[in-house]
């Protein structure tokens, strides 16, 4: 199957000052951006609320449509690629403990597992609580893929970052991506959570190429809140996962929902993750949504 990759395009110069107000920016390295030709995604929302599983499932649907797919998870406990490889993989940042991190003596295949059809899978790892910082991790995975040329054959890259926070650590996969991909339920808790991921994905599009893509309604039988918020911000909802236990059931057997038995509530949900990957290759467009001020997802939401 024959698909055309569509990042954002940009036009113009822009100035390149802070990506926002209040805090040290560090830029990325410009020998740090992933090769062009590479569609590049960043998969954010509340802690919990279902991106390792939306992202594993995404990467997979990506696979059955024919891509060369990279899932790299962003997150200390890495688990954002055990449903692809039915294991929890060595890290990263372990890897790179046990030699010194003298890069040069590491083999693709020490960091690097292949998972469910072919989808090649990365787990970043992290330092211990407290003691380090998240963005520097990715950042060497990152150098590391590029130093062994694991990123000029890939079609697409996704990066399931760590819950709702933000901070420049954490936010730095925005530096790589073309579009940001935002989880979140039909509750207040996980759309005020998507309200301040919009405001890190604006602040970073003033110096990189990342762009707001859409919403992913997960876990949520109706979506009156979130179809508010996108009326009231400029946001879309791209797909619509509701409570289906066939997907909770997936993440237990170790194993994405295109490996569950067939049913009509499997084979919906299995369409709705290729209907967005298509959509994501073909037919995504840059959003310009404003989020809101905290104070005015109150009077917003909920009912009187």
């Amino acid at each position: 199957m024959t698909t055309t990759l569509t990042p954002p395009s940009t036009t113009g110069s822009v100035a390149r000052g802070e990506d926002g107000e209040g805090s040290l920016q560090v830029h990325q390295d410009a020998a740090m951006a992933i090769e062009e030709g590479a569609l590049v995604i960043a998969v954010y929302g509340k802690g919990g609320i279902g991106k390792s599983t939306t992202s594993s499932n995404l990467s997979a649907a990506f696979s059955k449509l024919g891509k060369r797919v990279l899932q790299i998870g962003c997150d200390p406990k890495h688990d954002s690629t055990f449903t692809l490889t039915k294991k929890m993989v060595p890290t990263v940042i372990d890897i790179l403990e046990t030699v010194d991190f003298h890069t040069e003596e590491l083999r693709p295949e020490d960091f690097v597992f292949e998972g469910y059809n072919g989808v090649m899978c990365v787990e970043s790892g992290g330092p211990p609580a407290g003691t380090g910082c998240g963005g520097y991790v990715t950042g060497q995975t990152v150098k590391l893929l590029k130093e062994h040329h694991l990123l000029e054959d890939t079609d697409v890259v996704i990066f399931d970052v760590l819950g709702d926070v933000v901070c420049g650590g954490f936010a730095a996969p925005l530096q790589h991506a073309h579009y940001c991909l935002i989880v979140t339920a039909n509750d207040f808790d996980s759309i005020f959570a998507m309200n301040r991921i919009m405001q890190a994905i604006n602040a970073k599009a003033k110096n990189y190429k990342v762009r707001l893509g859409g919403v992913i309604a997960n876990r949520s039988k109706d979506t009156d809140q979130i179809d508010k918020f996108n009326e009231r911000t400029g946001l879309r909802t791209m797909a619509h996962f509701r409570d289906v236990d066939a997907i909770r059931r997936s993440r237990l057997k170790k194993c994405t929902i295109f490996e569950m038995e067939a049913s009509p509530e499997v084979e919906q949900v299995q369409q709705e993750y290729l209907h967005l990957a298509r959509t994501m290759l073909e037919d995504v467009k840059p959003l310009e949504a404003e989020s809101l001020k905290d104070r005015d997802i109150f009077d917003l939401l909920g009912f009187d």
